[in-house]
């Protein structure tokens, strides 16, 4: 099998809120986030993983602002385990930050590092609280207290969900918006008409329109592309509900078709620009249970670059 190498698709999210372009609508999100009142944008500065390398590791928008290094993920599916992946970028996060500053983690001087600050904006159709916190714990089976934590503030950002980051956030608001607004023209026309109608029917007002409009058809191609993603990850479930995997390809493992599984994962990667990662987790695979899926696809050179 070939291997899936491609480059990695920003989605919209990251196009708008990790733009260097615009580092004001990233600056008016931390402020949202964090009740604090930060005035230049300048300060800001990306950290974003944008190489993707083996195991697929890219994060959706990073940057270094106050001496705290914020990660932002957005979801359009509830994923309980953003405590472990936020746990693996703030590493490979850390690692580029102690090289650049030629740090010595074995010297006996302290160094000062940024501290994370994890965040996680949900917009699905699954009902979920207003904010919730994720916990790396959570996933732990002993009574014991850990020796490591992780916690992950996870903002639910459809309309009305959170009216304070709304307000505070006139982008993100925009943002929701769209991602809605698409949601309807799908559910009664074509993909690709959907995304045009939206941005044709964008309020003149919006903040991000014109800076959408100006780059109109890399947005219908990030757009097209999430919803493809979407669309595929039900159709590998229902193959897989057909096949009598009873919870889909993830107990399909269990029942020893790891290549069946592999094939799949592989696919997702070379045709909707996904990496591992996000192949193994939008279909379902349990972290203890990847081992044998992993190995294979490292048998078969099976990367993303």
């Amino acid at each position: 099998m070939a291997a899936a190498n491609r480059e990695y698709r920003d989605r919209l999210f990251t196009f708008i809120f990790g733009n260097e372009e615009h580092r004001d609508w990233t600056l008016e999100l931390y402020n949202a986030v964090n009740g604090t009142d930060y005035t230049d944008p300048d300060e800001i500065s990306f950290t974003t993983i944008r190489k993707v390398l083996y195991m697929g590791m890219h994060n959706d928008v990073s940057f270094l602002l106050a001496n705290e290094m914020s990660l932002y993920e957005q979801q359009s599916s509830y994923n309980p385990n953003m405590p472990l992946r936020m746990l693996q970028y703030v590493g490979s996060l850390y690692e580029k930050h102690i090289k650049e500053h030629r740090f010595n983690k074995f010297g006996r001087k302290l160094f000062e590092l940024p501290a994370p600050r994890l965040v996680v904006f949900y917009n699905g159709t699954t009902e979920m609280p207003a904010e919730k916190t994720l916990l790396l714990s959570d996933s732990f089976r002993t009574q014991k207290e850990p020796d490591i934590e992780v916690k992950v503030r996870m903002f639910n950002i459809n309309s009305g969900e959170n009216p304070t980051l709304e307000s505070r956030c006139e982008p993100l608001r925009e943002y929701t918006w769209t991602v809605e607004r698409i949601r309807e023209n799908m559910a009664s026309g074509q993909a690709v008409e959907a995304v045009d109608e939206t941005l044709e029917a964008m309020p003149d007002d919006f903040v991000i329109k014109p800076f959408l409009m100006a780059h109109k058809a890399e947005v219908r191609d990030m757009l097209l592309t999430e919803y493809n993603e979407a669309e595929a990850m039900e159709l590998f479930r229902e193959d897989g509900r057909a096949e009598g995997k009873a919870e889909g390809i993830a107990e399909g493992i269990v029942e020893g078709r790891v290549e069946a599984c592999a094939e799949n994962v592989a696919g997702i990667m070379a045709n909707l620009g996904m990496t591992v990662e996000q192949a193994l987790d939008a279909i379902g695979i349990a972290p203890e249970e990847r081992a044998q899926v992993l190995a294979l696809l490292a048998e078969r050179d099976i990367r993303a670059e």
